[in-house]
């Protein structure tokens, strides 16, 4: 088993004692991924939040090998402060970043997320082939 940061989650590793991804043989799992940027910022744009979580995935994704993408996702947990407001987004980024790929997803609503003011928080399995 190995953990994984990308730059920029370092100070979060530490502070908090999780990581972002972990690699179990073929498998790879991230962390909870919200809308902060490189230093841990939360835009009040749900728009941007989501944009801003399906790259930090990506990120997560490429902390393991930089062959990693969306497309070898095959699960997809978001909980959502309120999901009549971002389920749509989320589409929108799934049918963008993966249209001709379709993981299985769980969607949950939730009362309230681990950093004040994110408005959905992502976490994905995926399948290293290499």
């Amino acid at each position: 088993m190995q953990f994984f940061n990308y730059p920029g989650t370092e100070s979060n590793s530490e502070a908090f004692h999780y990581s972002q991804a972990v690699r179990i043989g073929n498998i790879i799992k991230t962390s909870g991924q919200g809308g902060w940027d490189e230093k841990g910022n939360i835009t009040t744009d749900v728009n941007q939040q989501v944009a801003i979580a399906f790259s930090n995935i990506e990120k997560a994704l490429k902390s393991v090998d930089k062959r990693l993408s969306w497309e070898n996702v095959y699960a997809v947990r978001s909980y959502h402060i309120n999901v009549e407001e971002t389920f749509d987004i989320v589409t929108k980024n799934f049918k963008k970043i993966i249209p001709g790929h379709r993981p299985v997803w769980t969607c949950v609503e939730i009362g309230k997320l681990g950093i004040e003011g994110m408005a959905i928080e992502i976490e994905v399995e995926a399948h290293f082939p290499y």
